[in-house]
């Protein structure tokens, strides 16, 4: 007996330096831009679920925007805090009414999690929860918006990998503020 529904995907969106850091050495992403023509909003509303480390879910789980800030980043914030959120952590147990708390058996729940009906997921991050879905092999699609900046020292886009991933673009572009954006899958799928 086959089911036609197609299983959810894991997508790993992250904005990368030209020299591999997410971040910079005292946490700062202050070199991101957020360029409207990147479709942000677009990816925003093709998923329907985010998966947070802790650290990160403290950090932007719960973000809320400056007033100074310009209506598309709040139109953004928006967006991201009307997803349903699920935050891995190895210490932190209590789910609230913002988010649900995972502490083990990462691997079935994320295949339960891709089993329910819905959009697309976003691993959000942070590193240490990147390498662990990377290693795991659930991650589904690698988009990378590389910005035209290098930092010189931060923390590394992937570190602790513990096999090759052999990856085909599936679709790449430049953006007018010099950001490209590859999309990677991996390869046989």
């Amino acid at each position: 007996m086959s089911n036609n529904v197609k299983q959810r995907r894991i997508i790993l969106d992250l904005a990368v330096t030209l020299d591999g850091f997410i971040e910079g050495k005292n946490g700062e992403v202050d070199w991101c831009i957020m360029d409207p023509d990147m479709g942000f909003t677009n990816f925003l509303n093709q998923i329907d679920t985010i998966i947070y480390g802790r650290k990160s879910y403290d950090l932007w789980g719960q973000y809320i925007p400056k007033t100074k800030d310009s209506d598309t980043e709040k139109e953004i914030w928006e967006l991201v805090h009307s997803k349903k959120k699920y935050v891995f952590s190895r210490t932190q147990k209590e789910t609230d009414n913002r988010a649900i708390f995972i502490n083990e058996n990462i691997v079935e729940e994320v295949n339960k999690l891709k089993d329910k009906p819905g959009k697309d997921i976003w691993l959000y991050g942070g590193a240490s929860l990147i390498t662990t879905f990377i290693n795991l092999g659930l991650v589904d699609e690698f988009r990378l918006s590389i910005h035209p900046v290098i930092l010189g020292e931060g923390k590394p886009m992937f570190i602790d990998i513990k096999q090759r991933l052999n990856l085909k673009v599936v679709n790449s572009k430049t953006f007018s503020s010099g950001v490209v954006q590859l999309i990677y899958h991996l390869k046989g799928d």
